[in-house]
């Protein structure tokens, strides 16, 4: 059994509307945009992120917004819940927040033993706000909403499956130890990790397969503090049977990615560098980056990207 993981890193979506999406997740959910930059295999589209302050890995969410993509198809094979810790006692809160806002799918229940607020992303994508106890993460309240409600970062995702077995033992396998089970949905934990310990694996036999688009989660990563512990997961991944890529430079984090046996794809993601590595913390996500092989672009991008604040 693998110790190096420690969480989640981030998780990446797909989306209609740079625009729309910024203004979701900074105006509505309060958090802050991190980078600005695009897509590595595609740069005529973005890549934006959203976090805390600083992007602390278990905080982003990341997006890719395909102009007119057309939604996806949810099913199984895929994430179908990213979910974030707010503070105990916040949720009437933000079900006003989200009300006014015109946000779509509202709904409140409790799992777990938690208190949850779901809801839907521009798209149609699916999320949920858990009440925490004592969740230690420093949150960003540069964008209107106060310390005593804002989000934390991510709590949990919750995956999709037609047969939860193999994808559960990769999990144990990369460190999760299950915590319970309770209405056909198994929650497995990171131990000591960083704030976003949780999977929940809801089966699912007889849906079909997800149809990737606008609201679909592309991958979902898990947080390793250096590229040292990351070749250590890599080569055992491996050596157990999994097709794993080489690992690949995000700018702000080294990659390697896999598909696991219900359909997800799976990112193993560094801490290190960071998003701060080409911007000053106060200025972060503010001014367009490339990476370097699309430098040259620069004139054409800002040109053809859809304006956003």
């Amino acid at each position: 059994m693998l110790d190096q993981i420690k969480g989640l890193h981030h998780v990446t979506s797909m989306a209609a509307s740079a625009g729309t999406n910024n203004r979701f997740f900074t105006d509505t959910l309060g958090l802050r945009r991190v980078k600005k930059t695009v897509n590595f295999d595609a740069p005529d589209v973005y890549h934006l992120y959203y976090g805390d302050e600083v992007g602390t890995p278990g905080s982003v969410m990341t997006y890719f917004p395909f102009p007119h993509i057309a939604r996806g198809r949810p099913g199984t094979g895929e994430v179908g819940t990213t979910l974030f810790s707010v503070p105990e006692g916040s949720l009437g809160y933000w079900t006003d927040r989200l009300t006014k806002a015109g946000v779509d799918g509202l709904k409140s229940d409790s799992a777990f033993g938690e208190n949850r607020l779901h809801f839907a992303g521009p798209d149609g994508d699916g999320f949920a706000l858990v009440e925490v106890k004592d969740d230690a993460r420093a949150p960003w309240t540069g964008n209107g909403v106060g310390e005593d409600n804002a989000i934390r970062g991510f709590h949990s995702a919750s995956l999709r499956l037609r047969d939860e077995g193999a994808t559960a033992e990769l999990l144990k396998y990369m460190g999760y130890q299950q915590i319970d089970a309770r209405d056909g949905v198994i929650r497995l934990g990171i131990p000591g990790g960083n704030g976003a310990d949780f999977i929940d694996i809801e089966t699912m036999p007889n849906i079909a397969h997800a149809h990737l688009g606008a609201g679909s989660v592309h991958h979902i990563a898990f947080a390793v503090e250096n590229r040292e512990k990351q070749l250590e997961v890599r080569k055992a991944l491996m050596d157990t049977g999994y097709q794993v890529t080489p690992v690949i430079d995000r700018d702000y984090f080294w990659a390697i990615y896999f598909r696991t046996p219900g359909g997800v794809l799976f990112e193993v993601a560094t801490n290190e560098p960071g998003f701060n590595r080409d911007e000053d913390t106060a200025h972060l996500g503010e001014a367009l980056k490339l990476p370097r092989q699309h430098a040259h672009l620069r004139e054409v991008l800002e040109q053809h990207l859809e304006p956003i604040e």
